[in-house]
């Protein structure tokens, strides 16, 4: 191979890992996390408690909506009995600000094993949905937990005014116009495959592409006409 066909070839690369570069950063949501450390005042049936816990919220895009994760790093309140496998069921509120201001329900399996008599209790993970109506820049902040027991329930409510665990940019439902036997209305074709694929393709030069095929349905549709 020449030393030109070289040059060409690691240009050609070059300017090909750049692109998919660009894709990926476009693809991926901006998004800012931190573990945060909320002060839980808790009503229990044996009076008043509070607690520290280090906690941090996740985000991971599933189709139009985000699975949301809160972990707590300590636990935050005691029984003064032994709790057996399974006694305990935990569940709480993320709080949604910025573009939208929304309360979404996480809940998590009851302990996988026993918790001693006055030991701090691990909580599970809590999980669930959060589907946006508005698109733009939103935070995730802890809200209330509530621990079910033995017939009982302590209710926790953050007492230091914790700052959010999670912002990142979504993208809402509210005006969405359906896929499905909908033709766009700027010239543009139909999405029809994964949002990050589609970034991708565009990216890369899908307009050359497509362009490309359709001339080559313009010439065989042509030939045909020529040939009756």
């Amino acid at each position: 191979m020449s030393d030109r066909k070289r040059s060409t070839a690691r240009t050609a690369f070059a300017l090909a890992s750049a692109l998919a570069g660009s894709a990926v950063l476009l693809a991926a949501p901006a998004a800012q996390a931190a573990v945060i450390d909320v002060q839980y005042d808790c009503k229990t049936p044996i009076g008043d408690k509070s607690a520290v816990s280090p906690i941090d919220i996740k985000a991971v895009k599933e189709g139009s909506s985000y699975k949301l994760t809160m972990s707590f790093q300590k636990g935050v309140s005691s029984s003064p009995i032994e709790l057996g496998k399974g006694a305990m069921s935990p569940s709480a509120v993320i709080l949604v600000d910025g573009a939208e201001k929304v309360s979404v329900p996480v809940s998590g399996p009851p302990n996988p094993e026993a918790a001693p008599a006055d030991t701090p209790i691990k909580i599970t993970d809590l999980s669930g949905t959060y589907t946006p109506k508005k698109s733009g820049k939103v935070t995730f902040t802890p809200g209330v937990l509530t621990i079910k027991a033995m017939s009982t329930t302590t209710t926790c409510t953050p007492g230091n005014s914790p700052k959010p665990s999670l912002e990142m940019d979504v993208t809402g439902t509210e005006g969405t116009a359906p896929q499905t036997g909908t033709a766009p209305t700027d010239g543009t074709l139909p999405q029809t495959g994964p949002e990050d694929s589609a970034i991708a393709l565009g990216t890369l030069g899908a307009t050359v592409v497509l362009s490309g095929a359709a001339g080559v349905l313009w010439l065989t549709r042509r030939g045909q006409r020529a040939r009756s």
